[in-house]
Parts: C-alpha cells; structure tokens; sequence
C-alpha cells in the first residue's frame, strides 16, 4: 500500500468533509479516493470515516489519526522538495581555463537533459587535480600524457599572419649566423606540464634551437599578446587558433598533444559522464571532429 498516498487522500478528504472534494484535491478519481482510504483503515484497524450520512465525518478514530497523518504529508512534501533542490544543486566540475564559453554552454544544457547541474570551476592543470584530491571538486578533467588519455587534443603553432597550411618543421626556426634576431615558440600554461614542455624542449634542442627560443608564458593573455604584437609562435590547438583568428599550422615529425582524462569524487558515476557527455566535452577541449574517445 502506497502509505503516504492514502494519507494524503485521508488528509484532503477529512478536511473537506466529502470524499468528492478530497480526491479533486487529491488529483485522483473519486473511486481511487475511496480505495486507497479503505486499504488504509484495513492498514490501521479502524474506520476513519462515518459514511453513513451524505457528509464523509470523522470518526473518533479518523480525528485521532488525521494530525499524524498530516505530519506524515508534510513530511513527504518536504522530503521531495529536499530531493529537487539536491538534484538542482551544481556539481563542481573543474575545468581548463581555455575552455570557450559557448562549448561550455553547451555542455552545461546537455548535462540538464541528463538530469545534472555542472558548477565550472576554471582553472589550470595542477590546480584541477588539487581540487580534486582537496573535495573542492567531484569532477576535473585531469591532464595526463597522451597516451593515457581519453581524450587527446593535437597541438601546432599559431602566427598572427601566414597562409602556409604545411607542417612546420622545427628545425626552420633554427637562427641564421647573419641574423642578430630568432624566432620563438610561447608556451601556454595550460601546456606548461613535462609530456609537453620537454618533448618540445628536446625537439628544439635536437634542431640546435636556441634554449630562449621555447618560453613558458606567464598567462595566456600574455602569449597571444606576443603571438600579436611580435614575429612570434604559439603553441596551441587548431581550435584555439581559430577563436583568436591566428594562422594555425601543425608540427611536423613527433608529435606534440594535450591529454586528458575525466576524474571524479566519490559518488559520481564518471563513466556514465563520460559515456553522455563526452562529445560536448571533446568540444570543450577543442579536440578536432576527426579525434577519437578512448573508453
């Protein structure tokens, strides 16, 4: 027997004095009404209702029950509300400080056709993990080396100018002894991490690059200011490129890429977010239409 469903039946019935009204206000048929308020007495051990008059009365017994019974609504009412400001109540979700707003966008209104609310928390790879690890966070999209990754974003390099679309072999910036002047490659700090930051040192080194010409730059402000103002190359994704409106080329030979993983606090299904969401993620990431999710 549905309990709180024949008390709420109960309540509305005794306070209006006619089964008909009750239900009505119940938002059941009349005969359900009737129903559930016999199971309900046979549930108790007495009648509630004296139904020998055109009214539905309270018995003795109906009278002494009803104040409980309303507890026991109010208690349920409460309790689905409760539930529905729990479900409401955003996920802390850290997430890269490049990530766009629109793709954000996105993925915040399929995360509600899913029946979640994502909270982002932007900011920079070690600080995602450190939410993590601290509770601050129940998801962080972790960077890890590619090859670890489920989702992999391919990295090239981003001029204010160009038209060249071919990979750019690292060994072209090599300085010239006539030329007082080099060529350099910014580093974001979303990239500033040792599967990235070395394995593009150790191509420039084997290029003979000078070492200032690969720098790790304070903010990302200040890279694509320098990627701007001077003859200058940022080490970024295509999408990135596209979103400053830089000229993007990819690195020829090994290949350099961010990696990322989904991680979650305790209570989380992460599989079943990466399984719902993960194309809108990818989006977020900028991994490229082509790119593919590991399980």
């Amino acid at each position: 027997m549905d309990l709180v469903g024949a008390c709420r039946v109960f309540v509305q019935v005794g306070e209006r004095g006619s089964f008909t009204l009750g239900a009505a206000a119940s938002g059941v048929p009349q005969p359900v009404a009737s129903r559930r308020v016999a199971a309900l007495e046979k549930h108790l051990g007495g009648l509630l209702f004296d139904r020998s008059g055109r009214r539905a009365a309270l018995t003795p017994f109906g009278r002494d029950l009803l104040p409980s019974a309303k507890r026991l609504v109010e208690l349920a009412d409460a309790l689905e509300c409760d539930a529905e400001q729990a479900r409401l109540r955003p996920l802390p979700f850290a997430v890269p400080e490049i990530c766009p707003v629109r793709p954000l966008a996105v993925l915040d209104a399929a995360a509600r056709d899913l029946g979640m609310v994502l909270g982002f928390r932007p900011a920079g790879p070690a600080a995602r993990l450190d939410m993590l690890n601290a509770h601050e966070v129940r998801l962080a999209l972790v960077a890890v080396p590619p090859r670890e990754a489920t989702w992999a974003v391919p990295l090239g390099v981003a001029a204010s100018s160009g038209t060249d679309r071919w990979p750019l072999s690292i060994e072209a910036l090599r300085p010239r002894r006539a030329r007082r002047t080099f060529r350099r490659i910014w580093i974001q700090p979303e990239d500033g991490l040792p599967h990235i930051r070395d394995h593009l040192e150790q191509l420039g080194h084997r290029a003979a690059l000078l070492p200032a010409q690969i720098a790790l730059a304070p903010s990302l402000t200040a890279a694509v200011s320098e990627t701007l103002r001077a003859d200058a190359l940022l080490l970024c994704s295509s999408a990135q490129a596209d979103e400053w409106g830089l000229s993007w080329r990819a690195l020829a030979g090994d290949p350099v890429a961010r990696g990322y993983q989904l991680r979650a606090g305790g209570g989380v299904d992460v599989r079943g977010v990466r399984d719902g969401l993960g194309a809108q993620i990818a989006r977020c990431l900028g991994v490229p239409s082509e790119g593919r999710v590991r399980p």
